[in-house]
């Protein structure tokens, strides 16, 4: 069995202002976006469009934008709307952890849509084009929950090699006070499942040449899937019982995720095939 480590949530401080690991681990993500999109814009057929580093940076502000954004409102309304009703001054704190990946994933739609109509680019290839950089930046954000010890796990049985003592809410970094029994490290695995692993199997398929939103829709669909499953072991906002099963708010946010990628999908390999540079 294992402790959280508890480390202290601020990494630095530079006199009065305080730099916290959950704010490093944004930008370690925008870091990632930008190498992992180098790298992507060199491949033949995505060079064969026309990408150049600098919509790299263009296109990163305004994903900056829709998942602070998105993110946070999705937070609010999706996960904990009496809290935020009750102290709205919180709501514009996002240092201190609550970012929800649903809502950061609609404020990236949104900012992507902005940013295709800006540039006059097709929207389905800009969504091609991002959805490979995107899941390493989703697991640098579960490492900034675990650091901020948040989204604690399901009871584990004390056996499970890994099974973690995780600190209660407002537990002091001094004498750490920890949950009665011992639960999984749930945003250990959403980095690795949702975040490493489903990077891993895009990055791979979208190497080649695919139809148009083919790339984006698989994104969709195995992020889905794979939230649907670690959802089992994390400590749900809110659940409900559908026909005496019970169903998490992020599995019942990931259901329509998994729906609609399916549909895509088939809709993109239905498609007649399109010129790279089209």
């Amino acid at each position: 069995m294992l402790k959280h480590p508890m480390p202290d949530p601020v990494a630095f401080s530079i006199g009065p202002l305080h730099v916290h690991w959950y704010g490093l681990m944004y930008v370690l993500a925008f870091g990632l976006f930008l190498a992992l999109g180098r790298v992507r814009i060199k491949q033949p057929h995505i060079a064969a469009q026309g990408w150049k580093k600098e919509d790299l940076d263009d296109m990163l502000f305004y994903g900056m934008l829709g998942v602070i954004v998105g993110g946070r409102l999705g937070e609010v309304l999706f996960y904990r709307p009496v809290y935020f009703a009750q102290h709205p001054l919180e709501i514009f704190m996002v240092w201190t952890g609550g970012m929800s990946y649903h809502g950061g994933f609609l404020g990236v739609l949104i900012a992507m849509a902005l940013w295709a109509r800006k540039r006059g680019r097709k929207l389905l290839d800009v969504y091609d084009f991002i959805a490979p950089l995107v899941p390493l930046g989703y697991a640098c954000g579960r490492i900034g929950n675990f650091i901020n010890h948040e989204l604690p796990g399901r009871v584990a049985d004390p056996s499970l090699p890994w099974a973690m003592l995780w600190p209660t809410p407002d537990s002091p970094l001094d004498y750490p006070v920890y949950l009665p029994n011992p639960v999984h490290p749930s945003p250990l695995y959403q980095a690795l499942v949702d975040g490493l692993l489903v990077f891993v199997i895009v990055w791979w398929f979208a190497r080649k040449p695919r139809p148009r939103l083919a790339v984006g829709a698989l994104y969709v669909l195995l992020y889905g899937m794979a939230r649907f499953f670690t959802e089992y072991f994390r400590v749900p906002d809110w659940e409900v019982q559908v026909a005496g099963v019970p169903i998490t708010s992020g599995q019942m946010l990931s259901l329509p995720m998994i729906v609609a990628a399916l549909a895509m999908l088939a809709w993109a390999y239905r498609r007649p095939a399109v010129s790279p540079s089209l």
